[in-house]
């Protein structure tokens, strides 16, 4: 049976699970206004959890001081939100006398320390998405020839011979080659901004970082042509820099 913990900065009621498996409401304020919003917050987070739930109202903790407790409508206010109620726990004369007149059982005060727990469709929204994961960096020794595509998935491209014109080198991270670039190379291609290109000559078709790309025709105007470079990105606009 799943359980819920409803505490918030300044509680009226907390959800615990008992060493019984059992769902238990603990209130710690009779304010059965602020309750049904409280509920409605969290039915609304997670309705699976709030359908038919056995529950045993626990009024053992609340605060001396605190006024009358009409059971009944705080009974009537749980079952709209799907609690139904199965017993309560009290200490008071005036709430034991209210259970007895409803036909309700009592319990006797727990001393039992409790484990504050979760609605699971709370918890699958808070659970953070899996980190992307990289494999290690690809290593190509020989020369990449026209036609050729090579292809880094989730990790680095390094390849350190000549890449020939009509060649293409793709990587999900960065791209070095340590040798001329004369093909087309296309790094961080899902999308990854950050990553860069690295080249001891930049002779290329095309260069491209997440997208955002360049052509033959305007790199062969950049006075680095034919240069060590590094290329990165910043916003949409690619920068070509001296290595």
């Amino acid at each position: 049976m799943s359980q819920a913990d409803l505490l918030d900065q300044d509680p009226v009621f907390q959800l615990k699970g008992s060493m019984l498996a059992i769902t238990v409401l603990e209130l710690a304020h009779n304010d059965l206004e602020r309750l049904d919003r409280q509920l409605a917050d969290k039915v609304a987070q997670a309705p699976n959890f709030f359908q038919n739930i056995p529950l045993v109202l626990a009024l053992d903790k609340l605060p001396e001081g605190e006024g009358e407790l009409d059971l009944a409508k705080l009974m009537e206010l749980c079952r709209s939100h799907g609690l139904r109620t199965l017993a309560i726990r009290a200490s008071r004369e005036d709430d034991i006398a209210a259970a007895d007149a409803l036909d309700i059982p009592v319990l006797p005060p727990s001393g039992a320390r409790e484990k504050l727990v979760e609605p699971v469709e709370s918890r699958k929204k808070e659970e953070k998405p899996a980190e992307p994961q990289y494999k290690p960096t690809k290593i190509i020794t020989s020369a990449v020839r026209g036609g050729q595509q090579i292809y880094a998935q989730g990790g680095d491209l390094v390849v350190m011979a000549p890449v020939s014109a009509g060649a293409e080198l793709l990587a999900d991270g960065n791209i070095h080659v340590y040798g001329p670039l004369r093909g087309r190379a296309l790094a961080g291609v899902k999308g990854d901004a950050k990553a860069r290109i690295f080249c001891q000559q930049m002779g290329a078709e095309m260069l491209s970082v997440a997208g955002q790309y360049k052509t033959a025709e305007e790199l062969r105007r950049d006075p680095l042509w034919g240069q060590s470079v590094q290329v990165s990105l910043s916003g949409d606009v690619l920068n070509i820099t001296r290595l």
